[in-house]
């Protein structure tokens, strides 16, 4: 998992509420196996005109000039800006993944639903929460400035606005552990390997028949 400190990045602001899941990545992209492949089909029913499915070449689309990822001057955007409740509907974790794989490093909305903010932080991806009013002012703010920038810096806990000033945030501890330091679930459970192989070495040298298998 890519290690999260200090980022700076161009702001998408998505003005849309309840953002559920299946608008992020739609069922029929869940069939997949895989962990890859999600960043071309994100937001995809809002994204293209077409109907989407599995296996099409993006270049073959039809890309909605409205749709605010479509617009030039939001072209290599990795802050995306959203309103309350983002995340909603199922639990699919493949959601994270396609913002992850879009580019999207951090989301910031006023709130999320739960089981899709657990799973942001489990893949890499920070999301915010600030409140109502200085999400607002944020949405003023990259409509109004072409190139909009923020910068994001997790250690200080703190969005910083192009002029300086910083809006402050809360993260779990371990959550801010992990991210900082590129741990997913597999990551943290690596970082013990040599207290398992020293484990497994004393029950084996107890236990020397948990070596051996029973054949049917």
């Amino acid at each position: 998992m890519q290690k999260f400190t200090v980022h700076q990045g161009l702001v998408a602001p998505m003005d849309r509420e309840n953002v559920d899941t299946d608008a992020i990545i739609p069922k029929q992209f869940l069939k997949s196996i895989r962990k890859t492949g999600f960043g071309p089909n994100l937001f995809d029913a809002w994204r293209y005109l077409d109907a989407g499915f599995p296996g099409q070449d993006p270049a073959s689309r039809k890309p909605n000039p409205d749709f605010v990822l479509n617009q030039s001057r939001y072209k290599g955007a990795s802050v995306l800006l959203a309103r309350k409740n983002f995340g909603c509907g199922s639990s699919r974790e493949h959601a994270p993944w396609a913002l992850d794989q879009y580019g999207f490093r951090a989301i910031i909305a006023p709130s999320y639903a739960d089981i899709f903010f657990n799973n942001s932080f489990k893949n890499g991806l920070l999301p915010i929460v600030l409140p109502d009013a200085q999400v607002s002012q944020l949405f003023a703010d990259a409509l109004a400035f072409p190139g909009y920038q923020l910068t994001i810096d997790l250690e200080r806990q703190v969005v910083i606005k192009p002029q300086g000033e910083e809006l402050p945030f809360e993260v779990q501890p371990f959550r801010k552990f992990c991210l900082l330091g590129g741990l997913d679930d597999i990551g943290l459970t690596l970082q013990k390997a040599d207290k398992i192989k020293a484990f497994e070495a004393e029950r084996l040298a107890t236990k020397p028949w948990l070596a051996h298998t029973h054949k049917a």
